[in-house]
């Protein structure tokens, strides 16, 4: 039987989200690509296990994850009763709906029907009578708001959902959102965004400013660019890769030479803060306490703890923060 570490609260800092009374650790488990049935079980258990007792109380989800889509939650279930039914409620557990689960009309998107279905799915397949937070995962263009953030609403008064929260919605919608939710009475908690040194549109467009002022958390997915911001493909790619695999998300056409030079020059930059290329990554986005957490991946417990690595040192002078910029803009 597994007992948590007895310190597992002693240096993970915890940041509260937004105008919440929750707090987040800084550093997130998502569990996006390594819990299916491709990867072994004691792997996975391992992983959870060691995120937990270095105090990564945050494990994120969505009903698509595995792969197959269901299988991560699925998995958690399964460790969730063998593991740690003791401690659940020291843990934040997410889960997301809006991409396809099932065949016909209501297998995806926003509608009501879509979300409070999906939801009654992934608490089935946890072993749960609740998430902590439940996400849209992505905006409906044909659904109105009022009916994607009316079904987030009915899910915390059903009891299934304490906290709920957007993801890869553009600024614009996310005021929306939060205004329909505010006048239902269930505040937005948190917007999930993709965001790294490579991929700033959070900045760029708004999302951030736009989360500042409604005072609304954030948690960041893709810090470390599905493993580019690592140092994975400093010297070319290796043949176990993703990007040498036939990933959707990364393919090694991604990897140019002017990118691997960039990657290099940002790698010196983490050497000098005593930090490794992935460290430096997941410090950037953490940097000044606009983001609540980040949310990194895993493949096996060294990985959480490299990432967990990276809080030791989240303090930048202006000097450093204006050599990343000039790599990544020259």
């Amino acid at each position: 039987m597994y007992t948590a570490h007895p310190d597992r609260y002693a240096d993970m800092p915890y940041r509260r989200t937004g105008r919440s009374g929750l707090k987040l650790p800084a550093l997130s488990l998502g569990l996006w690509h390594n819990f299916g049935p491709d990867r072994p079980a004691e792997t996975q258990r391992a992983i959870l296990r060691r995120a937990f007792d270095l105090g990564v109380t945050h494990f994120d989800l969505a009903n698509n994850y595995g792969p197959p889509p269901g299988a991560a939650e699925s998995a958690l279930g399964g460790f969730l009763k063998t593991d740690f039914a003791p401690y659940r409620d020291e843990l934040v557990i997410s889960t997301k709906a809006g991409y396809l689960m099932w065949p016909g009309p209501y297998g995806e998107w926003g509608s009501r029907k879509n979300l409070l279905s999906s939801l009654d799915q992934s608490l089935t397949r946890m072993g749960l009578d609740y998430v902590d937070i439940f996400y849209s995962h992505r905006p409906d263009p044909e659904t109105p708001m009022e009916e994607t953030m009316g079904a987030l609403h009915s899910a915390v008064q059903q009891g299934k959902a304490l906290y709920v929260g957007v993801s890869n919605y553009s600024a614009e919608q996310t005021r929306e959102a939060a205004r329909i939710l505010g006048e239902l009475g269930t505040p937005l908690l948190i917007h999930q965004p993709r965001y790294s040194m490579l991929d700033r549109r959070p900045e760029s467009a708004g999302l951030l400013d736009a989360l500042d002022e409604l005072q609304v958390g954030s948690i960041v997915f893709s810090p470390l660019e599905q493993g580019v911001l690592t140092a994975r493909y400093l010297d070319g790619i290796p043949e176990d890769s993703r990007a040498a695999s036939d990933s959707p998300f990364l393919n090694s056409d991604a990897l140019t030479e002017d990118l691997v030079g960039k990657l290099r020059a940002l790698d010196e930059i983490a050497k000098s803060r005593g930090q490794s290329l992935a460290q430096l990554a997941l410090a950037w986005v953490l940097r000044g306490g606009r983001v609540t957490s980040a949310l990194v991946g895993a493949s096996s417990a060294r990985q959480i703890e490299d990432s967990v690595g990276a809080l030791d040192n989240l303090d930048f002078e202006a000097e450093e923060l204006a050599r990343i910029d000039a790599v990544i803009n020259g």
